[in-house]
C-alpha cells in the first residue's frame, strides 16, 4: 500500500488536503484533512447576540446570505418575532440568487474545467469540451460571468450588496421594494431564464425541472445530442466516464428544509435513509472531536453544548473539522439530499439505480437552477409594494435557539445560547462539515471519506483525476468548514 498526498485544491474555496492510501491501482482508505482553523465560534462569544449578524457572513464571501439568514433566523425566534409575507418572499429571493450563483458558478468554473486536463486529450470529446470548459480560457467563461453578474443584481436591490449584506435581519428585511424595482427585479429574472434556456439547458425550465425518471432523461438526451446545450455536454461526457460509477456514499440523506414560508418549505424537511423518508429529529444532531484538533471530549455533544477549543496536539486529530453526526451516523447533505427528501421523481430513480454518486450530484444541483427560477419570478411578482418587509421584536435577548438553513451545498446549522445579554455559546455546523468530516469515536469515516474509497489511481498520477471529481461533486467550502 502507497500513501499519496492530493492538495491544495485549485478552484476549491479554502485549504483541503487529501491523503489517500492506494492498494492495486484504487484508494484502499482516505483522510480529509482541514488544515486552516478560523476560530469565528470563539470570536462570537461574549459579544452582544446581534452582533452575530455582523460576523456571521465574514465566515464566507461564497455563501455569506446563508451564513445571515441562519444567524437572523436564531435571533427572530429569541425576539419572539414574526416575519410579513414580503420580508419571506424577499429573504428567500436573496437566498435562492445567491444559491443559483453557487450551483452555476460551480459547475462552470469549478467542476467542468477539470475535464480539459490533458489526461483527457485521447477522448473523442476532448477538443470541443476544452474549448468550452478550459479554466478563465474556454467560451464558457465569455457567456457564464456576464450573466452572473446581471443575475447578483437580484442581491444588490433586494439587499444592498453581495457578500455581507446587512439587509437579512430578524423579522425580515431592511430593504422595501418600489413597484419600479420590482419590475426590473421581473427583468433580471426573464434575461437570466433566457440564457438558462438558450445555454445551459437548451430547453425551458419546467421541461428540466419535470424530469420524472433517469429513462425520460437519457431518451431527452439521445434526442438532442452532445452540442445541443451544457447540460447535454455534461451528460454525454458523464456517461463516457462513467461518473455515475464514482464516489459513491452509503446514501444517508438530511434536508433543514430550503425557503420557508408560513405554509411551509419550498423543499421539505427531512431524513432519507434506507427506510425512506422520515422526519428530522434535531435533538439527535451531535459533533464528535475524537479525530479533530480539539481538546478531547469524553463523549459527542449536541451544538447546544457544543466546545471549541483548539489542540494541535491531540493525539488522534489529523483535521480542524469536528464531526458531526445524526443519530450517531454521517449524512451527506447538498442539492442531491435535498431533492432526495423533497422527493423529486427523477433525483429518487436515480439514486434507485446508482446511488449518489458524482453524476447525480450534478445533476441535482442544475435541477434546482430550473426549479427556482421560475420561484423566484412567483415571489417576485407576489410582493406588496407599500407594505411593511419587517418586524420589530423583542430587545432584550435570553435563552436559546437555532437558525437552519439550506446554503447550496447543504445544511447549515448556528446554535446560538444567551445569557445576561451576552452570547455563551454560539455553534456553527456548516454543509461542508457534514460532507467532510473526519472520522467519529466508532472509526466510521465521513461522506467524502467513504466515497473516495475504490476511486481509481492511474500509474504515475500524483494528482488522481479522479479524486478530484469526487472531491468537486461535493462542491467544498472549507473556509465554511472549520470555526
Amino acid at each position: 500500500m502507497t500513501r499519496l498526498i492530493v492538495g491544495p485544491f485549485n478552484r476549491a474555496e479554502g485549504d483541503l488536503e487529501v491523503k489517500l492510501d492506494i492498494k492495486d491501482d484504487h484508494v484502499a482508505r482516505s483522510t480529509i484533512v482541514a488544515p486552516l482553523y478560523r476560530g469565528f465560534e470563539r470570536i462570537l462569544a461574549g459579544k452582544d447576540p446581534r452582533d452575530a449578524l455582523v460576523y456571521a457572513p465574514r465566515i464566507c464571501g461564497i455563501c455569506s446570505v446563508s451564513q445571515s439568514t441562519a444567524a437572523a433566523q436564531a435571533l427572530a425566534v429569541l425576539q419572539k418575532v414574526a416575519t410579513p409575507p414580503n420580508g419571506q418572499l424577499a429573504a428567500n429571493t436573496i437566498l435562492a440568487a445567491e444559491n443559483i450563483a453557487d450551483h452555476i458558478t460551480h459547475f462552470y468554473m469549478f467542476f467542468m474545467p477539470d475535464f480539459a486536463r490533458e489526461i483527457y486529450s485521447n477522448a473523442d470529446w476532448f477538443d470541443h469540451i476544452s474549448t468550452r470548459f478550459m479554466a478563465m480560457k474556454g467560451s464558457a467563461t465569455a457567456d457564464i460571468l456576464p450573466a452572473r453578474a446581471e443575475f447578483l443584481h437580484v442581491v444588490g436591490l433586494l439587499a444592498g450588496k453581495w457578500p455581507h449584506t446587512l439587509a437579512i435581519q430578524p423579522g425580515g428585511t431592511t430593504r422595501a421594494v418600489a413597484p419600479q424595482e420590482q419590475f426590473r427585479l421581473a427583468a433580471i429574472l426573464l434575461k437570466f431564464r433566457k440564457f438558462l434556456e438558450q445555454t445551459l439547458f437548451g430547453a425551458n425550465l419546467e421541461k428540466i425541472a419535470g424530469f420524472e425518471s433517469v429513462a425520460e432523461l437519457k431518451k431527452w438526451m439521445a434526442e438532442k445530442g452532445p452540442e445541443h446545450s451544457d447540460f447535454c455536454r455534461f451528460l454525454f461526457l458523464s456517461k463516457d466516464l462513467k461518473l455515475s460509477k464514482l464516489g459513491r456514499t452509503t446514501e444517508r440523506f438530511m434536508s433543514y428544509g430550503a425557503y420557508q414560508f408560513e405554509s411551509g418549505h419550498l423543499f421539505s424537511r427531512g431524513v432519507y435513509d434506507q427506510g425512506g423518508p422520515r422526519g428530522l429529529d434535531l435533538d439527535m444532531i451531535t459533533e464528535d472531536v475524537s479525530h479533530s484538533w480539539m481538546a478531547a471530549d469524553t463523549k459527542p455533544r449536541h451544538p447546544y453544548d457544543g466546545v471549541t477549543i483548539p489542540d494541535v496536539d491531540m493525539a488522534d486529530g489529523y483535521s480542524w473539522c469536528k464531526a458531526p453526526r445524526l443519530a450517531g451516523q454521517p449524512v451527506e447533505v447538498g442539492a442531491l439530499p435535498r431533492q432526495m427528501v423533497n422527493g423529486h421523481r427523477l433525483i429518487r430513480d436515480a439514486v434507485a439505480i446508482s446511488g449518489s454518486n458524482v453524476e447525480n450530484r450534478i445533476i441535482a444541483r442544475l435541477l434546482e437552477i430550473a426549479l427556482l427560477v421560475p420561484a423566484m419570478q412567483k415571489w417576485v411578482a407576489e410582493m406588496q409594494p407599500g407594505e411593511p418587509f419587517r418586524m420589530h421584536g423583542e430587545e432584550q435577548l435570553k435563552g436559546r435557539s437555532v437558525g437552519l438553513v439550506e446554503a447550496a451545498r447543504g445544511s447549515l446549522g448556528h446554535w446560538l445560547s444567551v445569557r445576561n445579554g451576552s452570547i455563551l455559546n454560539y455553534q456553527i455546523i456548516a454543509p461542508t462539515t457534514w460532507n467532510f468530516s473526519p472520522r467519529d469515536q466508532n472509526n466510521i469515516p465521513g461522506p467524502l471519506e467513504q466515497a473516495l474509497v475504490g476511486a481509481p489511481v492511474l500509474e504515475g498520477e500524483t494528482d488522481p483525476v479522479a479524486v478530484q471529481h469526487i472531491v468537486r461533486s461535493f462542491d467544498p467550502c472549507m473556509v465554511c468548514t472549520v470555526h
